[in-house]
């Protein structure tokens, strides 16, 4: 008999991929998702089998119960397998109160929700990863209040997604603060069977400011080191970035809304350089800059360094961006504006749904 072939949806192929690569996911469900997978990419199932490790004949049952029931038929018929042996009672308490730590706590630990339900720390962590509950794990987050949001939103993102001809796009801050630590005792490096150390106590030697201008284009730096990071010092970086910069291009700086970016000698001396144009990102939404993602990569090299003096902090800093532009690498903005304002939207009302009186 002709077998019809398995046509995944894509919301199917992205569930299946996800229980492919889930560490918390059982092997037998995992495995199920490879079969569903392989079987629609064509394969026999012999194939399929010599592939996942089974017979042809378990093939055979689960393509059957998804061409029927689809992701719904991957799951074990009720009343199959172990029953659980944790009351009732406990699995709604550790479910129930997971959300909901003693005072004095702060979080729940394995151990300690353990204690109070009157289970194993293994039954709490299992139930947690059926679950998906990480009360171990916390996301920063800030939503912006700024009453021109979405205005400023898409005038980043429309230079992101269609950049203007003629013209240089470049994501522009400082980095400030960076400082000059020096451990007080060498660490011992990376090696086989240990991860590298490094002593908690330091040497504070001072700090120092980075200027950068990333072009979006092509991910090149215009970049300067500073001591302060006042008007003066900006008003400064934007002169390099004049002189820098061919006369015949227009210039769009993307920056947040530091009170230097706006102050009334650097508003002057962009109305007399009327090729600079000024785009700020929302309050409270730096995301929106690419500069910040090479910052990121900047502090990944701080952070592992030593330093005996600010100067040599600088020497690391300026060797550092002088191998970055000679192979420059581009951040391409690829998420939709649409996305996000929904992703946005859903923040909000959550954050009014906990505000809102019980």
């Amino acid at each position: 008999m002709r077998r019809t072939p398995i046509v995944l949806e894509p919301e199917e192929v992205r569930e299946l991929q996800r229980r492919m690569r889930a560490s918390t996911v059982a092997v037998r469900d995992r495995q199920r998702a490879q079969i569903i997978l392989l079987a629609a990419e064509g394969r026999t199932q012999e194939a399929i089998g010599a592939v996942v490790g089974v017979t042809r004949v378990t093939v055979n049952h689960w393509c059957r119960r998804f061409a029927c029931k689809r992701l719904a038929g991957l799951a074990d018929a009720s009343g199959r397998g172990r029953k659980s042996t944790l009351p009732t009672a406990a699995v709604q308490k550790i479910l129930d109160t997971v959300a909901r730590p003693p005072e004095t706590v702060g979080r729940w630990s394995c151990r300690s929700m353990a204690r109070a339900a009157g289970v194993s720390p293994a039954s709490v962590q299992r139930l947690w990863a059926a679950n998906d509950i990480k009360p171990h794990l916390t996301r920063t987050f800030k939503v912006s209040k700024d009453a021109r949001f979405e205005e400023k939103f898409w005038d980043v993102i429309g230079l992101y997604l269609d950049p203007p001809e003629k013209a240089l796009v470049l994501c522009c801050d400082e980095k400030s603060q960076c400082q000059a630590l020096e451990r007080t005792q060498p660490g011992l490096p990376l090696g086989i069977g240990h991860i590298k150390t490094a002593t908690h106590d330091y040497i504070r030697h001072g700090t120092l400011t980075l200027f950068a201008a990333l072009d979006y284009l092509e991910g090149k730096l215009i970049t300067t080191i500073a001591e302060k990071h006042s008007h003066v010092e900006w008003l400064a970086f934007l002169q390099k970035i004049d002189q820098e910069t061919p006369k015949d291009l227009a210039i769009h700086l993307i920056a947040d809304n530091y009170a230097t970016h706006k102050h009334a000698e650097v508003k002057d001396w962009l109305h007399k350089h009327p090729r600079f144009h000024m785009h700020f990102t929302p309050t409270s939404s730096s995301w929106l800059n690419l500069v910040e993602r090479f910052f990121r990569d900047v502090s990944q090299r701080i952070t592992q360094g030593s330093f005996c003096s600010v100067k040599e902090l600088a020497h690391t800093i300026i060797a550092f961006l002088a191998e970055r532009n000679a192979q420059p690498k581009r951040y391409v903005w690829r998420a939709k504006g649409e996305d996000i304002l929904r992703k946005i939207q859903r923040a909000r009302e959550a954050m009014m749904s906990q505000s809102a009186p019980v």
